[in-house]
């Protein structure tokens, strides 16, 4: 990349807090940017600018949770066998009202290495073909990604982007619609089990990758500079 291309997204990508309010996405009329750090506005412009939210809500659940064979037979057996193959397509689980709190990026340094901590909410809708009620459950996550500068034998650094995932103890399923029937609580149980080991892995999938590209287009020397600035912004606020 080029110094005046370099210069150019760098101008482009501190200016966003001007632009934010222009964009259509819901909840950003309540995301305070201007008093995070500039690398936390970065990573929340490159999500937006590529559609995370969008990503995440047209994920294919469903057909992920038979793929990955954690619709048990224990949790469909009554539910699958007696269904015609019709029937099981008219089966749906769509996710809906998702919130990335972009404003809330949480961003953690100790010199060269720092994480950043993204949290996330959305519905997910359950219809089945015998049962015209629509079954919402709500899930609330927390995914971490970890990097840092490492030099190489020649004193060079360069960007190594580590760990990006989920964290097991902030993911949370509830159950919102009221008024089930029993033998419909069994099977939401386990139905909300399995969403909690498959949904992570899901989500990992779609906002890993577009992190891992926002902050490879950044220039070491800049994300080097917007590391001192961030730790400056933290020491600025104890």
């Amino acid at each position: 990349m080029c110094p005046i291309w370099r210069f150019l997204v760098l101008l482009s990508l501190l200016s966003m807090p001007s632009a934010l309010h222009k964009q259509p996405w819901r909840g950003l009329a309540k995301a305070h940017m201007d008093s995070k750090p500039a690398l936390a506005r970065i990573i929340a412009q490159g999500l937006m600018k590529h559609n995370a939210e969008g990503r995440i809500q047209n994920l294919r659940l469903m057909d992920s949770l038979n793929a990955s064979g954690q619709m048990a037979p224990g949790m469909v057996g009554w539910l699958i066998s007696g269904m015609s193959l019709q029937q099981q397509q008219e089966s749906s689980a769509n996710i809906t009202n998702i919130q990335l709190d972009y404003g809330g990026i949480r961003m953690s340094f100790r010199k060269e290495w720092f994480s950043a901590n993204i949290l996330l909410e959305f519905d997910i809708d359950l219809r089945l073909p015998f049962n015209n009620k629509v079954i919402k459950t709500h899930a609330c996550m927390n995914l971490v990604v970890e990097f840092w500068l490492e030099k190489d034998e020649f004193g060079r650094r360069h960007l190594v982007i580590g760990n990006c995932s989920v964290e097991p103890s902030s993911t949370y399923m509830t159950v919102l619609t009221k008024d089930i029937s029993p033998k419909m609580k069994h099977f939401l149980r386990n139905f909300r089990g399995n969403l909690a080991k498959v949904t992570p892995h899901l989500v990992e999938s779609q906002v890993c990758p577009l992190i891992s590209e926002i902050l490879r287009q950044l220039d070491v020397k800049l994300l080097k500079s917007l590391m001192e600035q961030a730790a400056a912004h933290k020491f600025n606020h104890l």
